[in-house]
């Protein structure tokens, strides 16, 4: 198949371009002029300037020839001075998307959303918090912070086309680690910062940890045998680990100590509102953003067992992430010597 995949340069874009190539799909890729794109080092793509929120007309041109739309572009940040940025790009870029990839007469176009639109689990009778899937009811007004939201209104208007005879797949990942994470993103430079002693605490929060590699081929399983209007948690089965876990396991992996500190939720608002009010003076962002920090006040724990009934969404342990992960950032110069 021929592709065309925004946001190829991101962490997850990236994988995906390797993936497509290494199973002999031809792929056109979209850059915003200057992107860094030392994530696609080593494999062969066609690549187009431009930018998701162009005129409709100019992205379908992009698109021509196109059998399947992989749209991953999307704006992520918990703090910016001026979240109009974000909402162009997150919803209006992928209307744009959308409409662009009907009039160049795509087959099929792959969503890319985020768990963050899916109802967060909720403790069962014994106290034990039970992972949601899909079916998890979850409203804009739960969309704590403009990132959440921003991609919850893209969701809904990707649902709409579908409805309207859009042949789009939604994916929602849950928090890929692995290789190709140049920027690095929130949870690799968690890892980042464990590697050079920078973490000397943790919050009791939970994520739904995944190879980066099972996410990009997810989304490849999405455009071959996923049902249109639909969404599909991209995660492990077995990869609902606390924060402490992860460090736990980190260790193991690494040699290097634990972090055993946790800082109570109360203590981290706090210090995230001083330091939110310190960016709205300085322009820069805050270490620890205040919708971060509400972020970790949950665990974000899900199944993701319809994927991998319905598509075969791999399932690579967790640690294996970890540890592919951990020696990317040290074979590329983000670990400190000594």
């Amino acid at each position: 198949m021929k592709c065309f995949v925004t946001g190829a340069s991101g962490f997850i874009g990236a994988n995906l371009v390797h993936e497509l190539v290494a199973r002999g799909h031809t792929v056109r890729a979209l850059f915003r002029p200057g992107a860094d794109i030392r994530g696609l080092n080593g494999v062969e793509f066609e690549a187009v300037e431009g930018d998701i929120t162009d005129k409709s007309d100019s992205l379908a041109r992009h698109m021509d020839g196109c059998d399947w739309v992989f749209h991953v572009a999307a704006s992520y940040a918990l703090w910016m001075p001026d979240y109009r940025p974000m909402y162009r790009t997150n919803l209006i870029g992928t209307q744009k998307i959308l409409k662009a990839a009907m009039t160049a007469g795509v087959r099929r176009i792959v969503y890319t959303s985020t768990v963050g639109c899916i109802g967060l689990p909720k403790p069962s009778s014994t106290g034990i918090l039970l992972p949601t899937d899909e079916t998890a009811p979850v409203s804009e007004v739960q969309m704590t912070n403009h990132y959440k939201r921003s991609k919850w209104q893209a969701e809904v208007a990707a649902r709409e086309a579908a409805r309207e005879g859009v042949p789009v797949v939604i994916v929602n990942p849950s928090a890929p680690v692995g290789p190709r994470d140049v920027k690095p993103t929130p949870t690799g430079q968690v890892i980042v910062d464990y590697l050079n002693r920078k973490m000397p605490a943790y919050l009791d929060t939970g994520l739904n940890w995944v190879h980066v590699r099972d996410v990009a081929i997810g989304h490849i399983l999405a455009a071959e045998k996923g049902r249109v209007g639909e969404r599909y948690i991209l995660g492990h089965t077995d990869g609902n680990w606390s924060m402490r876990k992860a460090f736990e396991v980190l260790s193991e992996i690494t040699g290097l100590p634990p972090v055993k500190r946790q800082v109570p939720w109360e203590i981290a608002l706090g210090a995230a509102h001083i330091s939110e009010w310190i960016s709205g003076i300085t322009g820069k962002p805050p270490k620890a953003p205040v919708a971060g920090v509400r972020m970790a006040r949950y665990k974000m724990y899900f199944s993701p067992a319809k994927a991998v009934r319905e598509l075969g969404l791999p399932q690579t342990p967790p640690r294996q992430a970890l540890s592919d992960a951990v020696e990317w950032f040290r074979s590329n110069g983000y670990v400190r010597r000594g």
